[in-house]
């Protein structure tokens, strides 16, 4: 602890109303960021030098998004050195999904199936973040997403509540390591704080309208693992839930995440997301906002100001009691603590990394996000002899690799398409062409690309979303690909040339008709730093796509929202010609490609789903089994997926919902027999109260290859004899 103070408590003792409140004030550094896309609300930029006066007054917690050894240090030195009390500031950062290395955007790391992978990239984000003088992350985002119209899809681990859930766990296990104390770690911060992703039509900052049972079940679950996976601090989220915005939302803020959870860190708010309860209409002025939000249980206010300038007025006339203060403040001061600041205020700055082993985790992490859809007559991967036609708007193109959020990692620096095939198979073996802009024809684009393609062997087709479609603030109504790029694949089409189709999104899109036109289809999502040359080792066989979709890709538009684990229904749809059941009357209703699914180079035959039990007792267990073997001959990693269905309920439960998940490797030819154990916590549901419960009855039961597939078994959970101890919420 700086100076005389040997812990928070007695810090606390000697602040003002003012320095306290100043913990709890956090602004952004002033400070451009690269890249052409904001990434919030326009600011008045200023230079540092207009914040001096603040932090020697210590009336600020810390900065967001300014990084590097003259900027931190700077306005380190002026907190611990010249303010009063010498309590050092705190720097954070939107370190998304890598920090100069730009690893897959979070959707594409869920699509591998292993959060190991995403606990790895966390650590090497946290380790290049903090050689830069960053102490704190704004992630992980655990907001669970069934909208692919929502431009944060990107972000998310897409549409089910346990993969969301491992994921943010494990990326909070990368980050902050066994102490926050070790100086190459960052705290994380969970957000965004609840049920963001819920945003109505899938427009970003809408309102959130759900069910209580749905935000227990489904929603809830990522935050409350991330949590228990240690997360530091916590972020609001920017839409209202139940008619509160989460920002001045009592409920989530205090009942359920300190009352229920337990989380003893702090909460701060998104950006001016406390001054946003005036306009969502919840608060009158400023002043009213302040009060609202902190009597929730928003600890610190993110850039508005308004803490700074209303609590010391509500705390003089009654209106908010010190103690509250205190609390707020001591959650700050401990945190900082926490992560040694006290210690060593320029934790970090004195550190370096190898670039290398991260360059070198990337294009792993790359390979194993990649979703195989589809592979006529083993299209892919590509024979040794092929000359290839690179076509397509990112074929060549350097802006558009890394994704959203990457907002300290250059594309400049990042491999693109074309040198990842140059650097495979060399400038003999390739012809490149655009043929089209991302959204636009270019004039004679098709018809260069239709000479590339005669020209080749095999055309390799780069489509997809632009960076700029992807993110926040960047929802769409239209999530089909852009008619240009489209345009191009039909004329390609009619080359009479095998069609590789590179997909690169941050979101699912509506792509039925590329589909056909395409003999393979490989999504690549955003890939980050060595897109190009992780492409290059699937496309050419040096590696096998292992990934499977964390979210449904649908048919049509008019589908979305649509996931897997939907309600049952009492007229569940059945094909044409039957009427009155739950179908389109112009859209098969079920998904283009299922949660779940995906493929390899090898092929995967399912035997029987068994169980070892008819019955369990209501402390038992039973064990699920399955044997999987491959069939076409070639070493398979397969994501093994197990769900359940309750068969009858209290309230009405999904269709079937996964319960666990497990990527195995197959040897060609080869068998394996997986099992997985179930026990009664495993089949629990949130009850109508907003508490959780299990009933005993009959289940149905899944080892299948994707959320559409496979046949169950069944098994009975027992109830609980007279003499057990009665039934517990779980």
């Amino acid at each position: 602890m700086h100076k005389e103070f040997d812990s928070p408590k007695r810090l606390l003792e000697c602040m003002t109303l003012d320095e306290k409140v100043g913990q709890l004030s956090l602004y952004s550094a002033d400070v451009k960021l690269a890249g052409p896309d904001p990434v919030n609300p326009t600011l008045s930029f200023q230079a540092p030098e207009h914040r001096f006066a603040d932090i020697r007054a210590g009336r600020v917690t810390g900065f967001f998004n300014g990084h590097g050894d003259a900027f931190v240090r700077t306005l380190q030195r002026i907190a611990v050195e010249e303010s009063r009390l010498g309590i050092p500031l705190i720097f954070g950062a939107d370190v998304i999904h890598g920090f100069h290395t730009a690893f897959p955007v979070p959707l594409a790391e869920a699509a591998s199936f292993e959060p190991d992978l995403s606990r790895k990239t966390a650590e090497a984000a946290a380790r290049e973040a903090t050689a830069h003088g960053l102490h704190w992350t704004f992630a992980p985002g655990a907001d669970l997403c069934r909208d692919a119209r929502w431009g944060r899809a990107v972000e998310s681990a897409g549409e089910d509540a346990l993969v969301s859930a491992r994921f943010a766990a494990a990326r909070v296990r990368g980050f902050q390591g066994e102490s926050l104390a070790d100086p190459q770690r960052l705290m994380a911060t969970v957000k965004h704080f609840a049920a963001y992703g819920a945003a109505e039509a899938g427009l970003d900052y809408n309102t959130a309208e759900l069910s209580r049972t749905t935000l227990i079940d489904h929603y809830l679950p990522p935050y409350r693992a991330a949590i228990e996976a240690g997360a530091g601090a916590v972020m609001s989220a920017f839409n209202d839930v139940d008619g509160v915005p989460a920002t001045a939302n009592r409920v989530l803020l205090t009942e359920i995440l300190r009352e229920q959870w337990g989380f003893e860190g702090f909460v701060v708010s998104d950006f001016e997301s406390d001054l946003e309860t005036i306009v969502h209409g919840l608060a009158a002025t400023p002043r009213e906002a302040v009060r609202l939000c902190f009597t929730a249980g928003l600890d610190m206010c993110m850039q508005s100001g308004t803490y700074a300038a209303h609590l010391p007025g509500l705390v003089a006339d009654g209106t908010i009691d010190i103690r509250r203060i205190d609390h707020a403040v001591l959650r700050v001061l401990r945190a900082k603590q926490a992560l040694g600041l006290f210690e060593n205020p320029y934790r970090g700055l004195d550190l370096s990394y190898d670039p290398v082993p991260s360059r070198t985790l990337a294009r792993e992490a790359a390979r194993r996000c990649a979703v195989l859809l589809k592979n006529t007559h083993g299209a892919l991967p590509l024979k040794p002899s092929a000359r290839i036609a690179l076509i397509g708007p990112f074929a060549r193109e350097q802006q558009n690799l890394n994704g959203a959020w990457a907002i300290f990692a250059a594309n400049a620096e990042s491999v693109n398409l074309e040198q990842g095939f140059l650097a495979a198979r060399g400038a003999d073996a390739l012809v490149v062409e655009p043929g089209c802009a991302i959204d636009a024809p270019l004039d004679g684009g098709i018809d260069a690309a239709l000479a590339a393609a005669r020209s080749a062997d095999v055309i390799v087709l780069a489509l997809g979303e632009g960076q700029h479609m992807s993110g926040e603030s960047r929802s769409r109504a239209d999530i089909g690909l852009p008619e240009a790029q489209l345009q191009l694949a039909r004329a390609l089409r009619n080359v009479s040339k095998p069609i590789i189709t590179l997909l690169r999104t941050g979101r699912p899109l509506v792509i039925p008709e590329l589909a056909d036109l395409s003999d393979a289809l490989l999504v690549t999502w955003f890939l980050g730093s060595e897109t190009g040359h992780a492409v290059a080792d699937l496309v050419f066989g040096h590696a096998a796509p292992s990934g499977r979709l964390p979210m449904s890709f649908p048919r049509h538009q008019g589908q979305v929202p649509i996931y897997y684990a939907r309600k049952r229904t009492g007229r569940p749809a059945a094909p044409p010609p039957a009427m009155f059941t739950a179908r389109y009357i112009d859209v098969d209703p079920t998904p283009l490609y299922p949660f779940g699914f995906g493929l390899g180079y090898g092929r995967a035959d399912y035997g029987a789903t068994e169980v070892d039990a008819a019955g369990i007792g209501w402390n038992d267990t039973v064990t699920v089994s399955c044997s999987i073997t491959e069939t076409a001959g070639v070493e398979l990693e397969e994501v093994v997926q197990l769900y359940v269905r309750d068969v009858a309920a209290s309230r009405v439960r999904p269709v079937r919902e996964l319960k666990d998940f497990r990527k195995v490797l197959i040897p060609a030819r080869g068998s394996v027999t997986i099992t997985f154990t179930l026990g009664r916590t495993d089949l629990a549901f949130a009850d109508l109260a907003g508490g959780s419960v299990t009933e005993p009855g009959e289940f149905q039961v899944w080892i299948a290859p994707h959320a559409e597939a496979g046949t169950p078994a069944t098994f009975v959970l027992k109830a609980p004899l007279p003499s057990s101890a009665t039934e517990e919420a779980t």
